[in-house]
Order: C-alpha cells, then structure tokens, then sequence
C-alpha cells in the first residue's frame, strides 16, 4: 500500500483553555487527548459527576478560547449561540481531532495517517467497518473510529495507526469546517435529523463537507440524484478521483454491479479507465445474501461504497474481497436471530433494529418477497413521516405489529397506505413486556417461510436505552418464541 503528500501539521493548543461541552464517548476522548497539549481543558456535563462545571450557567466565556461541542446540542443551544457572539470558535470533536493529529509511526516524515471518511443518512457504520477490515486484510492498522469505536481525537493522537476508518455523522460534521480527508464518501441522502439541523438543505450541506478538499477518491452514491450532485459540485483536491457506486450496470467512472458480478469501470481495480472489469460473483459473499440467494440491496451498496474507498487509497482489490467475503455485519443489521421449524419453510425472526428511519427499514423490507414480512415497527418517530414508505412495501407486508409510545405516525400510514394490511397495536404501557408482547403478536401472524422483521423505522429512545437494547430484546424475545412454538 502506499500513502503519499505531506500533511500539515496540526493547531498549536499551548496556552489556551478549551472548553469540552459533553462528557461522552468524544466528549471524553477529548479531554484526554488534550491533556498535555492545551494550557487548561475544562468539561462542562450537566449530568456527569466527573465534570468541572455542571451547569453551562458557570461558563467564563471570558476563560475560554475554544468550545468543543458533543453532537448532542444542536447549533441554537444557548452556550453555542454565547460563545459565537463573543467570537470564540467552536468546533467538533472530528475537527479536533484533525488539528491534533501526529506522524504516524509507519508513514513518511511528518506524514499523519490518512484518514477515509464515510457519511450519509444510513450505511455508514457497515461500510466503515468493511473498509477498516479491507485495509486490515492488506496487512494495516486500520481501525474503525469516530462515530463508531474509540473516539476519533485518540485515535489521530495514537501513532500506531497507519490509516483511520472515520464514521461521521451530520452532527459532527456541522462545527467541521476544513479537513481534507484521503478518502471520502457518502452513501445516500434522506430526510433524517431535520430538527437538528434546520432543514433538508442544511442537512445536507453538513454532509457535502466530507467530499470539500478530498484528496484522493471521493465517492458517491450514483443512484441518488441529491448526492450525484454534491459529488459534481465538490471542490478537492487536484489528483482526486470522483468514483460513483451503482446496483446497474456501471458506465465509466464508476462500480457496480452487471449480471451478478460486481464491476469495476473506475480504473481502481487496474484496468483501463471505463473498461468493464469483472470482480467477483455477488454471491460469492454470505453476508449479501438471503439463505436463497435474495440479495439485500443496502448491503450490497455499502460493500460497494467500501470497495471504492479501500482501492482508492491504494489497497490492492485482492486482498479487499478477501476481507470482505469474510465479512460478518455488526449488530442489530439483518440478524436472523431465531428461527423456527415449519414444513414449508422456516418462520424466521430477524433484527434489524439499527434501521432506525423510513430509509433505512426500506432497504430493509426490500430484501423480503411478496407478502412474506410480519413487520415490527414503529417508535420514536423524530417527525418522520411514512406514508411513502408503507406504499412503497405493501406488496412485501403481511401484517404490521406496532410499538413506541407515540404510534399515530405509523398508524396513521398503515391505515392511508395500505389499510388492507392488518395491523396490531401495542399497549406502550409496561415497558419491560413491549417487545415480549410484540413478538408473541408477530408470531401468531407467522407462517412457515414468513419473516419476523424488526426494522422499527424509527429511533428507540422512547422505550429503550438504545437500538441494541431493543434488538437484545427482540432477539430474547424471539428466542423464547421459539422454544414455546417450535
């Protein structure tokens, strides 16, 4: 592998106090990476008993020369708006980690790791895991970080690494202003967080900073026209290549997919620019695939979007498909979890909780065949809407089971979009049985071949610590379906 260009190097901190707002995972990671390299590192958590202030009221602003702020408060929180009144900068934990990042021990003189960034509104996680076990394969400390994994400030500050796998996320993208990542992506674009950011068109200006100044291999989902058009009009760097992944046939210039070969028409494989160069057979990779051989299109995009960044850093696409035939999806995204017997086909229970908006249970449902689905869904809904959703995948739904304490949005859907589907409600009430009382509805829907699909479309934090808590749940759930039912 090579890794060529010097990197600048990072903002000088000696002298100044920086003021950590938010004591999570990149809250804390931080703090420690500071630790040595500012003059004073304050943190600021109303509900961290390990925190110098616990209340923003006891801000100094007139202390301060820079605010690190976690992604949890958006950009009209109070002590955000104060301090870009006073003119004190105030950036993420991502772009700290950017100023603070040192030579990597493997590189060249002054050079830090090369960083792949990859955003969008689903896949990130899957595709940046792909692509640190790509670069893995190729023989590199390639760790996955950021929004995932350690915090992305400790890992630009650990000279061990020879490349950072980064998830980003919108909100730590909006106080992200000017790093120049090696390789960058984004996977798609849909309407998720727009309260957050104010707006689709703000949402997705935040997203369009991973491609500003890349440097190398800017990709970018060619079947979405609101991404192919940030992708066009992104500035980088001079030798950057603007690679677009497809599910057709690719033109020239991009990857994807041709007869059920995956194929390279971007020249990052090796062969000629535009030239057809068949990789490897899509079934040739378990985790793409249904039991029959269904192929479960968001995956297959993530694998692309992953493929093009590892090549384009310079990673030899052996070795890649290698990595990624071994691959296996992390939690909580399409795990059969249970399963019970049945003579014409098995009832099977899947966890896709991760699929936490309209885009993402989509992907989702769209792996099933007809009227094969007895859907879970449902939960905090953050102002989506999912109408199109429900139209979309009524052929595929045979009956809806909903939970979440607020169940009109999906309700309402179901009964506009397809209200020959029928439907069970979940008495929200009693947390601790909801999902045992989803699955046990769900089951009794069920027949053999049918699948049990948890791919709620909406975040958990109503009735669950998090969207693993949820996927444990159902997953116990379901296991104890089984052992009842057969």
């Amino acid at each position: 592998m090579r890794t060529t260009g010097k990197r600048s190097q990072g903002v000088d901190y000696t002298g100044k106090t920086v003021l950590v707002a938010g004591l999570g995972v990149s809250g804390r990671g931080a703090v420690e990476a500071l630790r040595g390299r500012a003059g004073r590192v304050l943190s600021v958590d109303e509900g961290k008993a390990e925190a110098d202030l616990r209340s923003f009221d006891d801000i100094d602003f007139d202390d301060i020369d820079v605010v690190v702020a976690s992604p949890v408060f958006n950009p009209r929180t109070p002590f955000i708006l104060e301090a870009q009144r006073r003119g004190i900068p105030v950036i993420s934990e991502v772009q700290l980690a950017w100023n603070l990042r040192v030579p990597a021990k493997s590189g060249l003189a002054s050079a830090p790791a090369p960083w792949i960034g990859i955003t969008g509104t689903n896949g990130k996680t899957s595709t940046t895991q792909m692509v640190s076990a790509m670069l893995t394969g190729c023989g590199m400390d390639a760790p996955a970080v950021g929004n995932i994994g350690k915090s992305v400030s400790l890992a630009a500050t650990d000279p061990a690494h020879d490349a950072l796998c980064v998830e980003l996320s919108s909100f730590q993208m909006h106080f992200t202003d000017d790093v120049a990542l090696d390789c960058a992506a984004i996977t798609n674009i849909a309407a998720d967080h727009l309260d957050w950011h104010g707006g689709m068109a703000n949402y997705a200006a935040d997203k369009a900073k991973v491609f500003h100044r890349a440097r190398r291999a800017l990709v970018f989902n060619a079947d979405d026209e609101r991404v192919s058009k940030l992708a066009a009009e992104a500035e980088t760097g001079p030798e950057c290549r603007k690679v677009g992944f497809t599910l057709n046939a690719p033109e020239p210039g991009q990857i994807g997919v041709s007869e059920g070969w995956i194929v390279d028409a971007s020249g990052l494989a090796g062969a000629p620019y535009g030239s057809a160069n068949a990789l490897a057979r899509v079934t040739d990779f378990a985790h793409l695939c249904e039991p029959d051989g269904t192929i479960y299109p968001h995956l297959l995009a993530d694998s692309l979007t992953a493929l093009a960044l590892a090549m384009g850093l310079g990673a030899d696409p052996g070795h890649c498909l290698e990595a990624l035939r071994a691959f296996a999806p992390g939690g909580h995204r399409i795990q059969t979890v249970a399963r019970a017997s049945r003579e014409g086909g098995d009832i099977r229970f899947v966890d896709d909780s991760k699929a936490t908006n309209a885009h993402a249970a989509n992907a989702s449902l769209s792996s099933y065949g007809p009227k094969s689905v007895v859907w879970i869904a449902g939960g905090l809904a953050k102002g989506g809407h999912f109408e199109d959703l429900v139209a979309r995948q009524a052929g595929r739904i045979k009956a809806a089971v909903v939970i979440g304490v607020d169940q009109a949005p999906m309700r309402e859907a179901l009964a506009a979009s397809a209200p020959g589907i029928p439907v069970t409600l979940i008495d929200p009430d009693d947390r601790d049985s909801v999902m045992e009382r989803a699955v046990q509805a769900a089951g009794d829907y069920a027949g053999p071949g049918d699948v049990v699909l948890m791919a709620p479309a909406c975040a958990s934090m109503d009735q669950f610590k998090s969207y693993a808590e949820r996927g444990e749940r159902f997953a116990k759930a379901a296991g104890r379906w089984v052992s009842v039912h057969g």
